[in-house]
């Protein structure tokens, strides 16, 4: 009775194994780095809708960048973001250009002018070699509406103070 050697196709197959291997392990992080860049533009856009949520109806600022910050999920804004950075109002005017409008001042936040608030995060892939490959992305969200109660305001001694406005 012969005996077949099989040593061969068992080194070929570790061979073959050692070189897919890093290769597999490779794709799959990078398939979980995209989704965590999904995650953090997401939770982003929300915190942004939110935060014009809020600016609607409180246009103090740094209430706004707060809960922007809140909803955020742990993903910190971008360093050196600032409350004017984040949020902003401006005119709204039918038929024209939004980026063409003047902004509405502090002393002129009325009804009808628009609540912008973007806020920026950077996001950096966990997996060493893509992470040197592309390097931090700077994601932003987005929102804008229409403000429909101007609070803190001075003329309505209810609400008169950012603390007394109907919601914080």
């Amino acid at each position: 009775m012969r005996r077949r050697r099989r040593s061969a196709g068992r080194g070929q197959a570790l061979v073959e194994f050692a070189l897919v291997f890093p290769i597999f392990i490779l794709i799959l992080v990078a398939v979980f780095d995209v989704g965590r860049l999904v995650f953090t533009y997401n939770s982003l856009t929300n915190a942004a809708r939110e935060g014009a949520r809020l600016a609607i109806v409180n246009q103090d600022k740094t209430a706004v960048v707060t809960r922007v910050e809140e909803i955020a999920f742990g993903n910190p804004l971008s360093n050196g973001a600032t409350p004017d950075d984040v949020v902003s109002f401006r005119e709204s005017k039918p038929n024209a250009d939004p980026l063409a409008n003047a902004e509405c001042t502090a002393s002129k936040i009325a009804v009808g002018c628009i609540a912008v608030v973007t806020p920026k995060s950077d996001w950096s892939a966990i997996t060493p070699i893509i992470g040197r490959i592309i390097g931090p992305i700077q994601l932003v969200g987005r929102s804008e509406l229409p403000v429909e109660l101007t609070c803190p305001n001075p003329d309505i001694p209810s609400y008169a103070s950012s603390t007394s406005c109907p919601v914080r």
